[in-house]
């Protein structure tokens, strides 16, 4: 006595007798716009119409003085310099050394000759 064949699974295909080649196709010439772009849209990313003048920041101040608070502050260059204060007057004089050093931070005084000459 043999056993029926049990029917294939659902959604498994039955097999192939080979190896089957795939399709040919010639690749389209692009000529023209890209297709799927609308009319009158550049398709290109274009330069930022807006140019700066060349500056570029080189040292900040960061002041936090909530209300009822003690005050903080930081101040930072890119020549290395990195201070922070903590209480009203140690703020307050650290305001001013940062004005100080801006007039005379090796990285700004090289660059305003530069630009005078």
């Amino acid at each position: 006595m043999s056993t029926p064949p049990h029917p294939p699974l659902e959604g498994q295909q039955a097999a192939t007798t080979g190896p089957e080649d795939a399709e040919q196709t010639m690749p389209e010439q692009a000529v023209g716009e890209p297709k799927g772009v609308a009319e009158g849209v550049p398709t290109a990313v274009h330069p930022d119409p807006k140019r700066g003048d060349g500056r570029y920041p080189i040292a900040w101040l960061h002041i936090c003085a909530p209300r009822g608070a003690v005050p903080t502050a930081t101040s930072k260059c890119l020549c290395g310099r990195d201070r922070s204060a903590v209480g009203h007057r140690r703020v307050l004089a650290l305001i001013a050394d940062h004005a100080n050093h801006r007039d005379t931070c090796p990285l700004r005084s090289s660059q305003e000759g530069r630009t005078a000459a």
